[in-house]
């Protein structure tokens, strides 16, 4: 989740992240923007996508949408969306075009999409067009800036805390910041930024998907990419063709039950406290059972690998290590469980480094996207989460929130990153809030992981209850989201149901081509040697507490 620095990282590997929101009153709220059964009339034609060879890449198109900045205003300001595909590979056996959303809020899909699209399974990126875009607010398309050049984003970084507050002082400041960039952005496009709603994506996405000639949406969306194709599937029920949902945000979760939006933020709602506490555990107990050839931080069983975390933390509350100070790890330690290879494996690596005292060696680059990398500040997943999610407007109620919680030091981290929401200025103009059972014309894959440190498992089951028309698919294994943590199983299930519809049998389970700390099983299909079986969904995993993480 990108909010409040906090999130799944702008690292090329981990490309993909969570995050944001609806409210919580009925159907698509806002003046003048519903027409019958909350579907608005499309009243102008679709925008022209004209393709041309991406400058940094020339196997990707790159074209520029015009949409609407108000969709209940389709004459007025119009904003633009940077869009990219890949056509398919074969194409004498293309079935169509497949949009991707790749998370966020605040994910911009012209990087993301390219830097991922070895994972997509091997069928889908023959027979599909591949296409995603920035969303609005977002990367290169029409964006939330709130600063005048990069040297002032920079210095507001770096005027707060990293990661999270810690301790009063480091709370006042925190706080101020994010007040103050909500100052910025209310002065510099105070318009745009109550038209940055998941309910306007929608309505763009379904004018991209006019715009490519498709009747009906194919659509892959991962993290809240799922709140995206949910809201469409809501606005739009009858121009399913197939969505795909993996890392599910469960929407009366997100749009928040009565009551719970001004007591609980977001991502305690959703559970990612307890999920991210309860992955960690999971993390530090395999790095403890194997050797330090296996995991680096290891120190020689589980019980004595989590107290060795646990020493750690409470040195780097003391001691920072240069700049990794305890808030900073644990942010750092949160975004490295999302992608088991090589993602745990380098985080036990940097864990051991600030163990021995030495500052962790810096990343692996970025690849290069096919497009200019764009400037993705806090702001943009703040204008989307911000004005559509809600959130408690007291700044003083986080930290009794973190002090009462029960997810320990990432339970810190998940608290605090909706806080930005307490003082953010504006209000989405037009807000999708349900019915999430309308009747689609085609059911729903949903995907869920067991193990999975920000959309929690009980989400996935969830979204498949809520949906009118459902299958869930549950991956038995670690990390955010199974499109970047690779099960043969789950692609083979993707696959055909994104190529003929075919939905797996229900209770269907899988499990990931390669454990964490494990040498590669051999790959094989769904029935066998993929992890594939049917049978009963399992239990959501508890979480540990705070006493072993």
């Amino acid at each position: 989740m990108r909010i409040s620095g906090p999130t799944a990282g702008r690292r090329g590997r981990a490309a993909a992240v969570i995050a944001v929101v609806l409210s919580c009153s009925a159907a698509l709220t806002g003046p003048h923007l519903a027409a019958a059964d909350g579907v608005p009339a499309p009243t102008t034609p679709a925008p022209a996508l004209n393709w041309r060879p991406c400058p940094q890449d020339r196997h990707f198109d790159c074209a520029t949408a015009k949409v609407p900045l108000d969709h209940a205003d389709p004459r007025g300001r119009a904003i633009d969306l940077s869009v990219v595909r890949r056509k398919a590979t074969r194409p004498g056996r293309r079935i169509g075009t497949l949009f991707f959303n790749p998370g966020g809020p605040g994910g911009p899909g012209t990087v993301q999409m390219p830097q991922n699209y070895a994972r997509f399974p091997q069928e889908v990126r023959e027979r599909f067009d591949i296409v995603s875009w920035d969303p609005r607010g977002v990367g290169n398309s029409t964006a939330v800036n709130c600063f005048a050049t990069p040297q002032e984003a920079q210095a507001w970084i770096a005027g707060k805390p990293a990661g999270f507050p810690v301790g009063a002082r480091q709370r006042d400041t925190w706080v101020a910041a994010y007040r103050e960039l909500g100052r910025r952005c209310a002065q510099r496009d105070p318009a745009l930024l109550r038209h940055v709603s998941t309910a306007d994506s929608a309505l763009d996405l379904d004018r991209l998907r006019r715009a490519v000639g498709e009747p009906k949406l194919t659509y892959l969306g991962i993290s809240y990419g799922t709140i995206l194709g949910a809201t469409y599937a809501g606005l739009f029920p009858g121009k399913i063709r197939a969505l795909v949902l993996d890392s599910n945000i469960a929407p009366s979760a997100w749009t928040g039950r009565a009551g719970d939006a001004t007591r609980l933020p977001t991502f305690l709602r959703m559970g990612s406290d307890r999920t991210a506490a309860a992955t960690l555990d999971r993390f530090l107990t395999l790095c403890g059972a194997t050797t330090t050839a296996g995991c680096v931080f290891s120190a020689g069983g589980p019980d004595t690998t989590r107290d060795k975390f646990d020493r750690l933390m409470g040195r780097l509350r003391e001691r920072p290590v240069g700049t990794w100070t305890y808030a900073r790890t644990v942010a750092d330690t949160v975004n490295g469980l999302y992608l088991v290879h090589p993602g745990w494996t380098e985080l036990a690596a940097r864990l051991q480094a600030l163990w021995e005292g030495r500052v962790p060696g810096p990343s692996a680059p970025l690849t290069t996207p096919p497009v200019p990398a764009p400037y993705t500040g806090d702001e943009q997943a703040a204008a989307v989460f911000c004005g559509d999610s809600p959130n408690p407007r007291d700044p003083g109620l986080f930290h009794a929130l973190e002090e009462a919680g029960a997810g320990g030091d990432a339970g810190r981290h998940w608290t605090w990153a909706a806080e930005p929401c307490a003082t953010w200025p504006t209000t989405a103009a037009h807000r999708y809030t349900g019915p999430w059972d309308k009747p689609t014309a085609h059911p729903v894959l949903v995907v869920g992981t067991v193990h999975d440190p920000s959309t929690p498992y009980s989400n996935a089951q969830a979204m498949a209850e809520e949906l009118a028309d459902a299958r869930l698919l549950t991956n038995t294994g670690y990390g955010h989201t199974a499109l970047l943590n690779p099960s043969s199983c789950v692609n083979a299930h993707v696959s055909r149901y994104l190529v003929d519809g075919t939905l797996p049998p229900p209770g269907t389970t899988c499990a990931q081509d390669k454990a964490p700390f494990a040498a590669p099983k051999p790959r094989g299909g769904i029935d066998a040697g993929g992890g594939g079986t049917a049978g009963p969904v399992p239990n959501r995993p508890r979480p540990s507490g705070p006493s072993t993480r």
